[in-house]
């Protein structure tokens, strides 16, 4: 397995990756609202001076994670669609995910991270947690699902 930029062909099987985990938390994927930039990775991720990362697996695609800036706020960029699948949760390569994210933020200059999680997500929250990411007890809750749901912020200042 390994690590590598991820095309707008891997959509559907980014997709699909998501879709499952969704579906641990009785979850749908809702392509036209909240999942919709997984229609064009390069648009929404590259284009928007990010990068988006598959864990290709022999052309399986096994995790995803991205980086992007956070439009009109410099110095901050946010992570989004940390995914694995089940049997690779709790292994090496969740870290290793997340150490490319925070090597390419802080190669790229930016002070900050910034990012919503749901607040289903319980054993992620542990994960980002042991990388020092912090949360206030922010809440919000987002309409742009298929049914209404809930996300806790997230935050980690980066030394340069």
């Amino acid at each position: 397995m390994h690590i590598r930029p991820a095309t707008s062909e891997d959509g559907p099987a980014v997709a699909a990756l998501i879709e499952g985990v969704y579906a641990e938390y009785g979850e749908l994927l809702c392509l036209e609202g909240a999942d919709s930039d997984l229609l064009d990775l390069e648009a929404n991720y590259t284009g928007k001076s990010g990068e988006f990362v598959v864990l290709d697996d022999d052309g399986r695609v096994r995790g995803s994670h991205a980086m992007v800036p956070i439009e009109g706020r410099p110095g901050l960029c946010t992570f989004r669609r940390l995914y694995l699948d089940p049997e690779l949760r709790g292994g090496e390569w969740g870290q290793q995910l997340m150490d490319w994210a925070i090597e390419r933020a802080t190669e790229h200059g930016f002070d900050r991270v910034e990012f919503w999680s749901d607040v289903r997500f319980e054993r992620a929250h542990q994960f980002f947690k042991r990388f020092g990411f912090q949360s206030d007890g922010t809440s919000r809750v987002m309409n742009d699902g298929v049914t209404p749901y809930s996300e806790y912020f997230f935050f980690l200042d980066l030394n340069h």
